[in-house]
This record gives C-alpha cells, sequence and structure tokens, in this order.
C-alpha cells in the first residue's frame, strides 16, 4: 500500500508528544517541504523514501531539543495536585454514602471509598492521562511532561508500568530513586524507559 504524503506526517506526529507545541510547526514545515518537492516534478514515493523512516525523523526532531529532568519538588506539587484532584472526584460518592448509611457503616465505607477506590481511580486516571496526552492536570499545571527517554511519546505499556509501585504498595521507595538517579527517575521509570521533564520547548530543527 502506497503512503500519502498525510500518512508519512501523522506517522512523524504519532512519535512526538502530544502536548510538544511543535508539533504543528513541524507538521507545517514537511508538508511545505514535500509540496515544494513534489512541485518540482518529484514523486511523492520519492520525496518520503529521502526523508527517510519517519520515526527517525521524529526522533531526529526531539534528539535537537534538550531534556531537562523535572525538579524533585515541582514533581510533589504536581503529584499533590493529582491526588487532590481524585479527592473531589470521590468526595460526593463519599457525601451520599456517609448520608445514607449508619455512622460506622459509614466511616468503613468512606476507608473503602478513599482508599481502594481512590488508589485504583488515581492510578486509572494517571495511566490514561500519561499515555494519551503525556500529562496529568498537576504535570500541566507544573509544566511538566512524561516522555520516553529520547523525548517520544509514551505508550500504554510504559504508562502502566510507571504505575506498578503504587499497586505493589512501594511507591515510597521507589520515589525515593529520583533523589539519587542521574536523571531524577524514580526506578519504574529507569524500567519503563520513562522521565519526566519541563515542558516547554521552543525550537525546531531538522529538514
Amino acid at each position: 500500500m502506497t503512503m500519502t504524503a498525510d500518512d508519512y506526517i501523522d506517522r512523524v506526529l504519532a512519535v512526538l508528544p502530544r502536548t510538544l507545541p511543535l508539533r504543528s510547526q513541524i507538521a507545517m514545515e514537511l508538508r511545505g517541504h514535500i509540496a515544494e518537492r513534489v512541485g518540482s516534478g518529484h514523486a511523492v514515493d520519492d520525496v518520503l523514501r529521502q526523508l527517510g523512516d519517519p520515526v527517525k525523523l521524529a526522533e531526529s526532531y526531539l534528539s535537537a531539543e534538550t531534556l531537562v529532568s523535572a525538579p524533585f519538588g515541582l514533581r510533589v506539587l504536581a503529584k499533590l495536585v493529582d491526588v487532590l484532584t481524585v479527592f473531589v472526584a470521590l468526595s460526593p460518592f463519599a457525601w451520599i454514602a456517609y448520608g445514607l448509611l449508619p455512622r460506622e457503616a459509614a466511616f468503613a465505607a468512606l476507608g473503602l471509598i478513599f482508599l481502594v477506590g481512590g488508589s485504583f481511580l488515581f492510578g486509572l486516571y494517571t495511566i490514561l492521562a500519561e499515555s494519551l496526552v503525556g500529562q496529568t492536570l498537576g504535570k500541566n499545571l507544573a509544566g511538566l511532561r512524561v516522555v520516553r527517554e529520547s523525548g517520544a511519546q509514551i505508550s500504554l505499556g510504559q504508562a502502566i508500568v510507571r504505575q506498578l509501585p503504587m499497586f505493589l504498595q512501594v511507591y515510597m521507595i521507589d520515589a525515593m530513586f529520583a533523589l539519587f538517579t542521574e536523571r531524577s527517575q524514580r526506578a519504574f521509570e529507569l524500567l519503563s524507559k520513562t522521565r519526566v521533564v519541563l515542558a516547554s520547548r521552543n525550537s525546531a530543527k531538522p529538514i
């Protein structure tokens, strides 16, 4: 099946973090470059072949930028915002349980809602947010982004591995690694080959 220019550009963009400000600029650059070469008489297939593998081209854009590891304090702040977000989301259910159940049963229900339900919801929310857009609400407000070590968008599998410490109840031990590793990575970030970086990026190169 022949790849179109739009297919090629989509494959390049699929590697780039969805919150990367330069995505639209890169897409415009690529579209303009391809159109210019085609207008000069080159076949689309030849132009795309010259550009090379879309994944490698995307990584070349990413390699032109320096990834700055997120400060530990900002990461803690982002996590607190995310915990508060989940707490607020569960509050209506806690209020209903407290109003409908006897006091002892209500306290037990509150424990289940916030400890069990909160852990599950927090994990699910974080996995989906980081795999889809590379940021939770807390990371967005703190100006942070989760990426692969190359700077590319992380996969669903990587997002799941990042959250295993919470489900395994070893999160504090895992988090302490960020204080001592070269790129401020948690143990399970090293395992998943991901890292948390400052989100601002303001230049693009290649082509």
